[in-house]
């Protein structure tokens, strides 16, 4: 039994699908099967139910899926442990956020790292999804919640306000539509606060993406509340005055807390702290 080929069978349990499983691991779909059939042969027993929709665990496959999961933990905790002790500032780090944030708050700490740090190669990700820090899916993540994950070294980044915003042409005369968030995020403190605002109004669009939701207000699709980083960067865009502040938001770093001690990612903190204005320690 080849570790490689429990990497591969938690990669198919996880996508459900060969191609799935083959993306995340950069193999083709018939090494994937090949490895997933040797597994099998190896262990004598059928891991997974072959469907027309993808793979679906059998019970002996969801049985071994909990063992394979602790394997992992241990061999990630192993290269966790490795990096945290490498005292050279040149490597990869992989980064998470959102995409108005990843564009209008990190990226000029990204530029700021890379004048200092140059052999550190920075991989963004703007990801609505929930990346996992303990599985070396992101090794810094921003979101606008706290972790709840075990062994996650966090902390209040900063309260970033919001303001409502609409088109530079739009006729104050005219009473706008709304731009909102897309109904999966449609309990988030903005959406209700603009609801608020303008009741008699009906919703002309709504986004998971700040940045389609800067932009269609900007073509004039309607009223908006956003970031103020990126509607004060977005042209065509201006504030307006809804009688109230609108509720702003806490963002949050976190990451793993094997990796506390590595330089390149404290160096990029310390970056990213600089860049809004925050000098206390992480």
């Amino acid at each position: 039994m080849e570790w490689s080929d429990l990497r591969i069978f938690l990669a198919v349990a996880r996508g459900g699908t060969l191609g799935a499983a083959g993306r995340e691991l950069g193999r083709t779909q018939p090494t994937m099967g090949r490895r997933i059939r040797a597994l099998e042969a190896s262990l004598g027993l059928t891991l997974f139910q072959r469907t027309s929709e993808g793979f679906v665990l059998t019970d002996e496959g969801a049985a071994v899926l909990a063992h394979a999961e602790r394997m992992e933990s241990e061999a990630l905790g192993i290269a966790r442990a490795a990096s945290g002790q490498a005292g050279e500032l040149e490597g990869d780090l992989r980064v998470s956020s959102s995409d108005w944030f990843g564009a209008h708050v990190l990226t000029p700490a990204i530029a700021a790292m890379h004048r200092r740090h140059p052999a550190v190669t920075i991989e963004l990700i703007t990801d609505a999804r929930r990346l996992s820090l303990a599985r070396r899916e992101a090794d810094l993540v921003f979101r606008i919640a706290p972790f709840d994950e075990p062994d996650i070294a966090q902390r209040r980044l900063l309260h970033m306000p919001y303001a409502a915003y609409i088109a530079t042409t739009h006729d104050d005369t005219v009473t706008p539509q709304r731009i909102t968030m897309d109904t999966a995020f449609g309990d988030m403190p903005d959406v209700a606060w603009l609801h608020s605002r303008l009741p008699d109004t009906r919703v002309a669009f709504r986004s998971n993406s700040r940045e389609a939701q800067a932009r269609a207000c900007a073509l004039g699709v309607g009223i908006a509340v956003l970031p103020c980083p990126l509607g004060d960067a977005t042209p065509g865009l201006r504030r307006i005055d809804l009688g109230e502040t609108p509720p702003g938001r806490d963002v949050w770093l976190g990451y793993h807390k094997d990796l506390r001690h590595l330089p390149r990612l404290r160096a990029f903190v310390d970056e990213v702290l600089r860049a809004t204005g925050d000098t206390a320690p992480p």
